[in-house]
């Protein structure tokens, strides 16, 4: 079985052939502007704008925790909009990061990556402002990706990166 690619660089920047999906994880309130999705939304505006449209019509399709939205952004190349998160600040019930809606998402990841022949690349999802640990996150994406034959890079971004 193959394992995840660990690197350091810019997870926005996959550097392998073939049909790409960048994956990240987002809240289920609508909101973007911190963490990886502004290094997306530097090099692409349409998943932050796909996103906010699929929050604001939410009463009428499939968002929320564990839903996945794909954003074509180049010709082979997708952004994976995960909402695995329960809004954005830490308060009584622990941390934003819902480990179960990660696991709900990244098996709609794994279908669509199929589908398109693709390998898929992302940051430590689920860890940053989310405040998840790699050690439950990681697991899910073993279990849910690589286990179905996807390569799966993981980027630890390096200086000068937010």
């Amino acid at each position: 079985m193959s394992e995840i690619t660990y690197v350091r660089g810019d997870a926005t920047v996959p550097s392998v052939k073939g049909v790409k999906v960048i994956a990240h994880v987002c809240n289920d309130i609508g909101g973007w502007g911190k963490g990886f999705v502004r290094a997306v939304s530097r090099r692409w505006p349409e998943p932050e704008k796909a996103y906010r449209a699929w929050h604001r019509d939410r009463a009428h399709n499939d968002f929320g925790l564990g839903a996945a939205q794909f954003v074509q952004v180049e010709r082979y190349l997708w952004v994976a909009n995960l909402v695995g998160q329960r809004g954005i600040r830490t308060g009584s019930k622990g941390v934003p990061v819902r480990y179960e809606a990660i696991d709900t998402a990244l098996a709609r990841l794994a279908d669509k990556a199929l589908e398109l022949g693709a390998s898929v690349h992302m940051p430590r999802i689920g860890c940053g402002l989310a405040g998840g640990t790699w050690s439950r996150v990681e697991p899910l994406i073993s279990e849910r990706l690589v286990r179905r034959g996807i390569a799966v890079t993981v980027y630890d971004h390096g200086e000068g990166q937010s």
